[in-house]
């Protein structure tokens, strides 16, 4: 995946062992996913085989599969006709493929479960697998804390050694889009999906949240497998100046980004990617690119990030008012 550096292995067969091995914590705490599925065939069955292992299981999985033409579809049904929480829903109809598409499947998918009165909504990416246990344990963080509105576990991407680390951006803050999962009431005040021109609807559905006065935490204990490979390092640049162009579209504080892009410095390509993220968020800049989100949130968003950036240089310096 682009962006990511690799570190700190973790062995699947112990994350993904079998589901008799996980002791139930939770009961009484029902959870739709949504899966938006385009040419999956390579990874989705591990999907699918890691949700049914689940000690406890969603009351329905919508699986959208956008016009998929690789054997998706074929995977999905099979699996569907033996558990009947899996629903597969077709989208035919052709449309761009930019990143508005993938959001456009999962809001058609949240629709289809507005009849299941689940208490949680979550949406889980087609290439990644968990623990038996995940969906149990992340519950319980939730009913621990009433003020949780979107939780997830951290992502271990697949590197070129077969081996799963730890993606350095992982933030306990900030919930990755592939595995976020929401407290209905949650969701439901911040919104469906908002479809971005340069993608980030992750981004923009946690920043909601907490404007909305809801918690967004992220668990190191949860661990979640990203199936697919890394990219090459071509892609990663191109990936960097969009990442740039997806901040600055968010209404991100330039000073924020500076510091945002030094810090990606020793991430894979070494430099480049951090230089191609900066050039990103220049260009759109220099252009006086429209922003698609409201003065309100860019206000709010870049008071946290000048709040993080403050207390960051604080704990640096080791002024005694942050012990």
């Amino acid at each position: 995946m682009p962006g990511v550096a690799c570190r700190g292995p973790v062995n699947p067969d112990l994350v993904l062992m079998s589901a008799g091995m996980a002791d139930s914590t939770v009961v009484g705490n029902s959870y739709g996913l949504v899966t938006a599925a385009f040419n999956e065939a390579a990874f989705i069955e591990k999907t699918i085989r890691s949700v049914i292992a689940q000690t406890y299981r969603p009351v329905r999985w919508v699986i959208v599969s956008d016009g998929s033409t690789d054997g998706t579809d074929e995977i999905v049904k099979r699996y569907a006709a033996g558990y009947s929480f899996i629903h597969l829903h077709r989208i035919t109809e052709k449309h761009p493929r930019n990143f508005a598409a993938q959001v456009n499947a999962i809001n058609a998918g949240v629709a289809l479960l507005k009849g299941t009165d689940c208490e949680f909504i979550g949406n889980l990416d087609a290439d990644v697998s968990m623990d038996p246990g995940y969906f149990d344990q992340l519950l319980a963080r939730f009913r621990k804390d009433p003020r949780l509105g979107l939780g997830g576990g951290f992502i271990f991407d697949k590197c070129e050694d077969g081996r799963y680390r730890n993606r350095k951006m992982n933030n306990a803050r900030s919930v990755a889009h592939a595995v976020q999962l929401f407290r209905r009431e949650c969701f439901e005040s911040v919104g469906a999906y908002v479809p971005l021109p340069y993608g980030g609807p992750d981004t923009h559905a946690e920043t909601a949240a907490r404007m909305k006065g809801w918690r967004v935490e992220a668990f190191r204990d949860l661990p979640v497998l990203h199936e697919r490979p890394t990219g090459s390092v071509g892609g990663i640049v191109r990936s960097s100046f969009r990442q740039g162009r997806l901040d600055y579209s968010l209404g991100y504080h330039p000073m924020f980004e500076i510091v945002k892009s030094i810090r990606r410095v020793w991430l894979q390509p070494r430099i480049l990617g951090a230089l191609s993220r900066w050039a990103g968020f220049c260009y759109c800049y220099c252009r006086g690119e429209n922003r698609p989100v409201s003065n309100d949130f860019i206000t709010f968003l870049r008071a946290e990030q000048m709040h993080n950036l403050r207390k960051g240089f604080v704990v640096f310096t080791g002024n005694p008012r942050s012990q």
